[in-house]
């Protein structure tokens, strides 16, 4: 009888769709293998941190309250500091974000920025064409041969002095279904930074521009020290000098910032600054306490950064990163110019105005805008208020923050109108994001995952944990979401937007994440299968 051989594994990882010729260049079986080995190094552990968010989050769901760690009372004790930061990011005043689209980078390269965000994660639909154009796009970028020519005849190409770039992988509990190891789904993290680093890590580090990363979603210090890890080894394997990568991280999660500390520590030989990822923030703080009726939050566009909580999570972010010696970046100003109405355009660049100068006087070291219209309105009031390179002398020795200032809900009311506009913009911005579009202007705010999570996460808790009512006392029920709901889906298809065809699929999806009992993690989880 024959004996059958053993089943070799595959050394590459495996891409299980088809590309286009273009994406060979990208996905080189070189970049397989690469790839292959921070996911067999590195997953189990991934998997593990994800498992202890459910845990905690259990805790929570059951009463218990997040809070600093007794465990690390040493690492925020302690006087150390990260190690100096790279010349190319001493002054980062203004940073753009956007999505990994050609003409975007461009504009973004070319905007005046000091530093631009690109962005496989909030602001990208992923799609694995658009996963893989993104790394051509970079790499392009990196290069200096990315052009783009529009439909119209436009030619862009990148200016001189273009902004340092920086890249944002998807967080760490996003897969990237399209390519396996070991018949296992690869963690969209690692693919996003692994093909990025492969391509471009060389010649970016022979600059002295790195590659520097913006990391997303993060929770804990364990989760940080696995970030390093994966860069310790991306750096041993393409043969570049310790510590080149350099990582800024977002503090867009509640239990991140009981451990901003202790996430420095973990990656302080790379890591130059956190940032005040707000618009997650409030997303987090929704999720964290989806079972907390006593911590329902108002109307969306009442949760300002001035209300007492977030003001405190800023305040505690510049002052903790201030003490390290890491830059204290602001948040994001999501306002797009308004055309044709001067008097509203000029009321919605004010409110950025506000917002800046509230950031720069804190003490942070620059701040985030959506749309290149808004570079010079950031950039004048950081270039008055901030004539050095950054404020990292800033130390906020006057503040105090406790645990309950960061987990105090503010004040505020529900109103038919934050309820609607809610629904309105959870329901556009799924069927632009299953039509492959991840950033989505709404009545004159870009809209991201980040947003929409907001949206849909209020309209939970509104019909979950009621029963509540608006300002005029009508109640808040199921029959009112699903009518709005089905108005907004009908609008959206008599339309014929550019996503209306989705309007329908991705209605029936709300429905079901919000009738359902229990609060889903991400709306981006529960919509991935449904995108090619």
């Amino acid at each position: 009888m024959a004996v059958p051989k053993e089943r070799v594994a595959p050394t590459a990882a495996q891409v299980l769709v088809g590309t286009r010729p273009e994406h060979d260049a990208i996905l080189t079986p070189d970049a397989l293998v690469f790839l292959a080995g921070l996911h067999r190094q590195f997953d189990g552990r991934r998997l593990a941190l994800l498992a202890a968010r459910e845990t905690r989050q259990a805790g929570y769901d059951a009463g218990e309250l997040p809070d600093f760690r007794a465990d690390t009372a040493a690492i925020r004790e302690g006087s150390w500091t990260v190690a100096p930061i790279p010349a190319a990011l001493r002054d980062r005043r203004v940073e753009i974000t956007g999505p990994v689209e050609r003409k975007m980078i461009i504009n973004a390269l070319n905007s005046g920025a000091k530093v631009f965000m690109a962005d496989f994660e909030d602001s990208s639909a992923p799609t694995f064409a658009n996963q893989v154009d993104g790394q051509i796009n970079l790499r392009d970028a990196v290069n200096g041969s990315i052009a783009y020519t529009s439909p119209e005849g436009k030619h862009y190409r990148v200016n001189d002095n273009p902004a340092v770039l920086i890249v944002r992988p998807r967080g760490w509990h996003l897969p990237e279904r399209h390519i396996t190891v070991d018949d296992e789904p690869m963690a969209g993290a690692l693919v996003d930074f692994g093909l990025f680093a492969f391509h471009n890590a060389r010649k970016l580090q022979a600059r002295d521009r790195g590659p520097y990363f913006y990391l997303p979603k993060l929770q804990s210090m364990e989760e940080a020290a696995l970030w390093d890890e994966v860069m310790a080894a991306a750096e041993a394997a393409l043969v570049l000098p310790p510590d080149c990568m350099k990582a800024t991280v977002l503090i867009e999660t509640l239990p991140a910032v009981f451990q901003m500390h202790e996430i420095l520590h973990a990656l302080r030989g790379r890591v130059v600054g956190l940032n005040c990822g707000r618009w997650d923030y409030i997303f987090s703080y929704l999720k964290t306490f989806r079972a907390h009726r006593d911590r329902l939050l108002p109307d969306r566009g009442q949760v300002q950064m001035t209300v007492p909580f977030l003001k405190a999570y800023s305040e505690l972010l510049i002052q903790t990163c201030h003490r390290r010696g890491a830059f204290a970046m602001g948040g994001m100003a999501a306002q797009i110019p308004i055309k044709g109405d001067e008097a509203a355009n000029e009321a919605a660049l004010a409110k950025v105005r506000a917002d800046k100068l509230r950031e720069v006087q804190a003490g942070h070291d620059g701040t985030w805008v959506a749309h290149p219209a808004l570079v010079p309105v950031a950039q004048e009031v950081f270039d008055k208020y901030m004539p050095s390179p950054n404020q990292l002398s800033v130390v906020r020795a006057d503040v105090q923050v406790s645990r309950d200032q960061l987990i105090t809900p503010c004040s505020g009311t529900i109103t038919r109108a934050g309820f609607d506009n809610n629904v309105e913009v959870a329901l556009r911005y799924t069927a632009s994001w299953l039509d492959g579009q991840g950033c989505v202007p709404i009545h004159h705010l870009m809209e991201d995952a980040a947003t929409a999570e907001i949206a849909r996460s209020q309209i939970w808790q509104w019909l979950h944990l009621g029963p509540l009512e608006f300002t005029d006392h009508a109640p808040i029920d199921f029959a009112l979401f699903d009518h709005a709901l089905s108005k907004h889906t009908h609008r959206l298809i008599e339309g014929k937007g550019p996503y209306a065809h989705r309007a329908a699929q991705a209605a029936a999806l709300l429905k079901q994440l919000t009738h359902a009992d229990e609060l889903g993690d991400f709306l981006t989880l529960a919509a991935y299968s449904q995108i090619d």
